[in-house]
């Protein structure tokens, strides 16, 4: 970190106002050299913990800055480790809570956007917003002025972005523990006005769970990523090794090379994967029983994600 970049991050953080300039000299002087470090990264919450007001202006500079520090701040690039997750927690949970908007579409933009996050750092986004449902209060809440119980349309659109993120249990896939956030939800608000997208999401996102097809490598961890960069980095690296590493790890590169090369791809058959992973297994329908058992009654939106799953058969 730059002692310029210091020296302003200071004075913003006590004076607790950033004024259009200094906003512009802490964009300048902290991507000086293409790169945000942990210095810079600490500063730039710290100044965030310091203002009264959060603009626009702010909130895209924050958020750009720590994704930025999060994903591409160590190699392998777009990925968040377990140390990583455990610092931005850390940082986000300095009094105990997540106090802002900026903070939470932070949180959010990095499991969205990573190629993979630990599973701590997703479940510790919903549970902000699951908080905020369940009291009332929180980042999502504007100073806790909206009703307890009331899932608003924010926090629809900011779950259906963790539900469904790549950085999650899958790209695009569902996992069991946010199929039963979504029915949590279902039952602390059954009786509520929620928002008109609550609906949507919570059948799309448990019939995702129940239907989807998620394959059990669909997601690289970091150490492995490392190796294969390492592989490529590799000038003795044999080609052959290389293709069949990256066939053995990706199913879908699996599929590409046996097309490009004329070969029908062994082993595992995915299409048929794919075909099984869309029936409801016995399991799930055990699982999706006792769900709807939990309360002695079915209610409309368990109707819905019901008649879902028989039409789509």
């Amino acid at each position: 970190m730059s002692i310029q970049f210091s020296q302003l991050a200071a004075k913003v953080a006590e004076d607790g106002v950033v004024t259009p300039a200094e906003l512009a000299d802490l964009r300048q002087l902290g991507w000086g050299d293409g790169k945000i470090y942990r210095e810079e990264a600490e500063a730039i919450f710290a100044i965030n913990n310091a203002l009264g007001t959060r603009d626009e202006q702010w909130v895209d500079f924050f958020v750009e800055a720590i994704s930025e520090f999060v994903l591409n701040g160590t190699e392998p690039r777009g990925m968040c480790d377990e140390a990583e997750a455990k610092w931005l927690i850390n940082a986000f949970d300095h009094d105990g809570k997540l106090d802002s908007m900026a903070e939470l579409e932070a949180l959010v933009r990095i499991v969205e956007k990573a190629q993979n996050v630990p599973d701590m750092l997703k479940r510790y986004a919903e549970r902000q917003i699951e908080q905020a449902v369940l009291t009332g209060t929180g980042p999502t809440r504007c100073g806790g002025e909206l009703a307890s119980c009331h899932i608003s349309a924010a926090e629809c659109r900011i779950l259906r972005r963790l539900v469904f993120a790549s950085g999650g249990f899958g790209p695009a896939a569902v996992s069991r523990y946010d199929a039963e956030l979504l029915f949590r939800l279902k039952e602390a608000t059954v009786q509520e006005e929620n928002a008109p997208q609550w609906d949507d999401l919570f059948v799309d996102g448990v019939a995702n769970y129940l239907k989807g097809f998620a394959l059990t490598n669909a997601q690289l961890d970091h150490a492995r990523v490392k190796e294969l960069e390492a592989f490529i980095a590799d000038n003795k690296a044999s080609v052959g090794r290389f293709m069949g590493a990256m066939a053995r790890e990706l199913p879908q590169v699996h599929n590409h090379f046996g097309k490009a090369f004329g070969k029908k791809p062994e082993g595992t058959n995915y299409t048929a994967a794919a075909a099984a992973g869309n029936l409801v297994e016995d399991n799930e329908q055990a699982w999706l029983e006792k769900m709807i058992d939990a309360d002695g009654e079915v209610d409309d939106l368990e109707r819905a994600l019901l008649a879902r799953l028989v039409e789509e058969g």
